[in-house]
């Protein structure tokens, strides 16, 4: 669920931010509901010929956008750098605004956590293309823990620059390009194409983030279906005959960012509270997997065999996993301001409800009797 949702999501971020780029060079540019759904679609259209038609070019793709993420990086710190005004250093590390109408500002910062969410969960997205993995035991574990920490650094750097060539906060939330990442690059440049330029490589990773991500959410649909826990799992696990992908899973998960987009057009406040599901739902995932391992620590149990393990560190790591991904869950269902409207409420609590109570109900109807997960078929096989 958090996978389909995410991917809507950042094709719906993908269209906003090309809606915000023609705001910046044509100020008479109205923003119209269905011109942000078309760019989804696109988006969508975009990824699904990759995962189809081009899976083969797949990893070739990854490797020129791993170049570009790097290229990219210093392409839009490096003006920043240079161009931008600078903040001062008290103001910047400790001078802190409520603006979202809260009692304190700890209260505010921390719900506020939700923004930046989506920069800190997806880490699993590389493990559900395990089975196509040559070795993946010891591959994925290396392949995660090398790119976190490559990431986390550049986000640091990246971060550090944004807060000290923020400029005037004002005129970055109040922007007319309704992305304030962009008004921030244009106060610093003063140019339209350089401004252009470097919003077109966010875009083009964002781009690169939708390919990846039909490929982890179908993927991720395909294999639950095969192991019988969803509706209709005898017809979604099956690969067609000529097709080395889940030909079937990548469609249906075109589909949900479609009707998804669809939406919009009637109701922004509608579409916000179904993407809300994305980060609720991937970290109830990990704590729930997080927390099974301190539970089988704690009480003693074996854990699998594996060829990557944390060692006598691991109890360690993972109970600092979960004292800090219990209170993002919890502030990820609170409102981002105050007073709340029907428009700015936070609806994730009600759709995770109905989410679970839906899947509880299947599971009881029908699900516990066709449903049997991963480890069993390797016991089988075994």
């Amino acid at each position: 669920m958090g996978w389909q949702v995410f991917l809507a999501s950042v094709c719906f971020m993908q269209g906003g931010i090309i809606q915000g780029l023609i705001a910046l060079n044509n100020p008479d540019y109205v923003f119209r509901p269905y011109h942000t759904t078309l760019l989804t679609i696109g988006a969508i259209v975009f990824a699904i010929v990759f995962n189809t038609l081009l899976a083969k070019k797949l990893p070739l793709m990854e490797g020129a956008v791993l170049i570009l993420h790097v290229v990219g990086f210093f392409a839009i710190v490096i003006p920043l750098w240079i161009m931008a005004p600078r903040g001062n250093a008290s103001t910047v590390l400790f001078g802190f605004s409520n603006n979202g109408g809260w009692q304190s500002t700890g209260l505010s910062a921390m719900i506020g956590l939700s923004t930046p969410l989506t920069a800190l969960v997806g880490y699993d997205c590389s493990v559900h293309m395990a089975e196509e993995i040559h070795d993946a035991g010891i591959t994925l574990p290396r392949v995660i823990v090398w790119s976190v920490n490559g990431n986390a650094l550049l986000g640091f750097l990246m971060a550090v620059t944004l807060i000290f060539t923020l400029g005037d906060v004002d005129s970055v939330l109040n922007t007319q390009t309704r992305q304030p990442f962009i008004q921030l690059f244009y106060n610093a440049t003063r140019s339209r194409a350089g401004t252009s330029v470097m919003t077109a490589i966010v875009v083009v990773m964002l781009n690169a983030c939708c390919v990846s991500e039909v490929a982890t959410a179908s993927r991720q649909l395909w294999s639950f279906a095969r192991d019988g826990g969803l509706p209709g799992s005898s017809w979604l696990s099956v690969v067609p005959t000529g097709w080395n992908i889940p030909i079937r899973s990548v469609a249906i998960s075109v589909l949900v960012t479609t009707v998804l987009a669809c939406i919009n057009l009637g109701s922004t406040t509608a579409l916000n509270a179904i993407n809300s599901l994305g980060g609720v739902s991937v970290l109830a995932s990990y704590i729930i997997t997080i927390g099974c391992l301190v539970h089988r620590r704690l009480t003693g149990r074996p854990l699998p065999s594996r060829r990557w393990s944390l060692g006598r560190y691991g109890l360690g790591i993972n109970i600092v996993a979960l004292c800090f991904l219990v209170p993002l869950f919890f502030f990820e269902f609170w409102p981002l301001a105050r007073p709340v409207t029907a428009v700015n409420m936070n609806w994730a609590s009600l759709m995770f409800g109905v989410t679970i109570m839906f899947a509880l109900f299947w599971y009881a109807v029908k699900g516990r009797h066709q449903y049997s997960g991963p480890v069993v078929h390797v016991k089988r096989e075994e």
